[in-house]
């Protein structure tokens, strides 16, 4: 299980216990201890099985874009367990909702230590690209290599977003910031080109008001913005209709787009098109036409409490090639 640790000491407490058990890679006492120091004030992930601490990681700002992936360490009965990925999705997942755009590692440069050079094969595993290599930053013998990642590019998007049901703040949305999501919604792939798929964003706080007040059970409440997603059933051909394909696509676009800006959201469809028809109240209160159907809700916002990924089986249960 991966854990994010509140309390300072139990930070030090576990940076301790786990990096005096590398000595192959914390051996300088004095490293060793600044790191452990630091640790108390960093992000913190530990993963824990059974009580016993498994790893830890820790992420610092060196800027106001960055984040570095300050230590990491695993114990040695647990390498090659999937332990550091898994630490290392949950800081990423952290840096991204908070709006960093890059992570870096610094570490020994490959070709001088054994260990190092698995441990930057790692890096590189994860999705990291060299940088430079700095080769005074520490001394000689141990010439410093930078890695660096992007946290805005589409795949690590993809990766980092995940729905938000809690609270948001209180920040408004800026309408080039909602244009931007909505154009990303429309520029989705169309069966046929028939584009079904017709938006509608909310920013006005009475009809927020409106729309919230008949959302049961409360979803959003606090999201500054909205946009409302409507379908069409146009028939592409042969009689068949793509239009729940089509706005799908524009959903998940969209759902990236809001990641990509800083913001977070959750697709609220079968809440609102049960057999309350709570879809048609807020079609209602929008003035829809009757010849679209009101299939989803999406909020809009920065988020105001910390959440983080859930738990997805290994892809190699899922993914499969050349046959099941």
């Amino acid at each position: 299980m991966i854990r994010f640790i509140e309390d300072a000491s139990e930070r030090k407490k576990i940076s301790r216990q786990i990096l005096e058990s590398l000595n192959e890679w914390f051996e300088i006492e004095d490293s060793r201890e600044r790191y452990i120091a630091e640790s108390a004030d960093q992000p913190f992930w530990v993963s824990v099985n059974d009580d016993v601490y498994e790893g830890f990681l820790c992420l610092k700002e060196t800027g106001k874009a960055t984040m570095e992936l300050a230590v990491m360490g695993v114990i040695k009965e647990c390498h090659r367990k999937g332990i550091g990925r898994r630490l290392f999705a949950a800081a990423k997942d952290y840096a991204a909702i908070k709006g960093y755009e890059f992570i870096q590692v610094k570490t020994v440069r490959t070709g001088i230590y054994d260990d190092y050079d698995i441990t930057n094969e790692f890096y590189k595993s994860l999705g990291f690209k060299e940088l430079e290599v700095l080769p005074d930053y520490w001394d000689e013998a141990n010439p410093c290599q930078i890695y660096i990642m992007s946290l805005k590019s589409a795949v690590a998007t993809i990766a980092t977003r995940h729905s938000y049901r809690g609270e948001y703040l209180r920040e408004s949305v800026p309408d080039e910031d909602l244009i931007t999501i909505a154009k990303a919604g429309i520029d989705a792939p169309s069966g046929c080109n028939k584009q079904t798929t017709d938006l509608i964003i909310v920013t006005d706080p009475d009809l927020l008001s409106k729309i919230k007040a008949v959302l049961d059970p409360p979803v959003a409440r606090t999201a500054p913005a909205m946009i409302i997603v409507l379908t069409r059933r146009i028939n592409a051909y042969r009689d068949r209709c793509f239009a729940i394909q089509d706005y799908s696509a524009a959903i998940e676009n969209m759902l990236l787009a809001i990641v990509e800006l800083g913001y977070q959201s959750c697709w609220y469809e079968g809440h609102i098109t049960d057999e309350d028809r709570i879809c048609d109240k807020v079609a209602s209160i929008l003035n829809v036409p009757d010849e679209y159907d009101l299939v989803c809700i999406l909020p809009v916002g920065k988020a105001a409490e910390s959440f983080h990924a859930p738990s997805k089986r290994p892809l190699s249960e899922r993914v499969h090639i050349n046959g099941f």
